[in-house]
């Protein structure tokens, strides 16, 4: 009996545990979604684009026809001139299915090599920082809802090492 009373202590901590961490709000973001839904030609990125917010831990998905185009990160300059001679970064894998994480605050530019790139194959977004976490709005002194915040989880585990005591005893 000892060990279940234990087990289930060890639960309702890690589930208190979690409850009480912030929420991760990283994205895994298709690109092209909503027009296409693939890396391609034709597509006008620069307005997709226009509909997202991309954040700092957020991922582009890369999904394209991996015998025709690529997946290049390159600079401002070769971005604008479709220049893929000298890309930043090459995150094709052969795969046609990419993964980029964006893991700093900056403008990213990629383009497709093999001229794809001035078929529309091109895309320019900036990465922000994630907006800090909406602030709770006070609550006045002597409302029910300010006492509910102070008993809740005192009460929790007052109940499980009470449950526990109990258990000990049987």
């Amino acid at each position: 009996m000892g060990r279940v009373a234990t087990l289930v202590g060890v639960a309702v901590a890690l589930w208190l545990a979690a409850v009480m961490l912030p929420e991760v709000a990283a994205v895994r973001i298709l690109v092209g979604k909503g027009m296409g839904d693939a890396w391609t030609t034709n597509v006008n990125y620069t307005v997709w684009a226009q509909g997202w917010h991309f954040y700092n831990g957020d991922w582009l998905f890369f999904v394209y026809d991996r015998n025709q185009l690529s997946v290049l990160e390159v600079n401002e300059t070769d971005y604008e001139s479709c220049n893929s001679n000298h890309p930043l970064v090459n995150w094709t894998t052969g795969k046609g299915r990419d993964v980029v994480p964006l893991n700093v605050t900056r403008p990213y530019y990629f383009i497709s090599g093999n001229g794809f790139c001035f078929g529309g194959a091109k895309l320019a977004i900036n990465v922000e920082n994630p907006p800090p976490p909406p602030v709770a709005s006070p609550v006045k002194g002597g409302s029910p809802a300010s006492y509910r915040g102070r008993i809740v989880l005192p009460a929790v585990f007052a109940i499980g090492a009470m449950w526990d005591a109990f258990l000990g005893f049987c």
